[in-house]
């Protein structure tokens, strides 16, 4: 599980924000496979609707100039933006996703990687956590609107009950360049050092032997 920091800009936020509070929703369940529609129950921008597309296209710039997102993702294919609420009563069951997705006729993809992208600022609703279970252990998420969490659209996970307020999230999913959670979280790690490092000593001659090794690991793992 990877947290990102500040996916939107104030700008980018409040324009989604606004767009979504005057939006008309549908019924959620429809873009569920056969077992999570029976404990999916929320509301979604309809796909493929003129709003859903402009404001997909909003966060689909906003991951392109996201440095961690790439690093954390290595992402070869996305599939369609999706923007949810769960208003009060409404919750999304446990459930995996489907491990390969299409949407309208093009072509689909192999799910790795889960997104939601929180767009409501959390002091605003109560419950509406994301509680994705890894191995034995159980992490419940809430961020700040405009923060993004990825993790593994294999693990069991759901939304937990609102009780107040409105939540509102766009959600996608991402195959990866590297298929092995494992080793997508060793390059990470490995990016990331490199950059502490470039930012520390930009002039330290491991630098260029540990971007040789990265791209070494990503020659070997990768699949396009």
């Amino acid at each position: 599980m990877q947290v990102l920091k500040r996916v939107l800009n104030d700008e980018e936020l409040a324009g989604i924000q606004s767009a979504l509070a005057a939006a008309d929703f549908a019924a959620g369940n429809k873009t569920a496979g056969f077992q999570a529609q029976k404990v999916k129950r929320n509301l979604q921008l309809p796909p493929g609707s003129t709003e859903q597309e402009r404001l997909a296209r909003i966060v689909n710039q906003a991951l392109n100039r996201h440095k961690a997102f790439f690093a954390a993702a290595l992402p070869s294919k996305l599939m369609p933006i999706l923007f949810n609420r769960y208003e009060a009563g409404m919750e999304y069951g446990a459930h995996v996703d489907n491990a390969y997705m299409r949407a309208g006729g093009k072509q689909g993809l192999r799910s790795d990687i889960a997104a939601t992208l929180f767009l409501s600022d959390p002091a605003s609703y109560d419950g509406g956590e994301l509680t994705v279970h890894a191995g034995q252990m159980v992490q419940r998420v809430k961020l700040p609107a405009g923060d993004m969490i990825l993790y593994s659209a294999n693990s069991r996970h759901r939304v937990e009950p609102v009780t107040r307020g409105s939540r509102d999230a766009a959600v996608f999913w991402v195959q990866s360049m590297v298929r092995q959670a494992e080793r997508r979280q060793m390059l990470y790690e490995l990016d990331r050092a490199v950059q502490g490092l470039v930012s520390r000593t930009p002039e330290a001659p491991e630098i260029l032997v540990l971007t040789a090794l990265y791209n070494g690991l990503l020659r070997e793992w990768i699949e396009v």
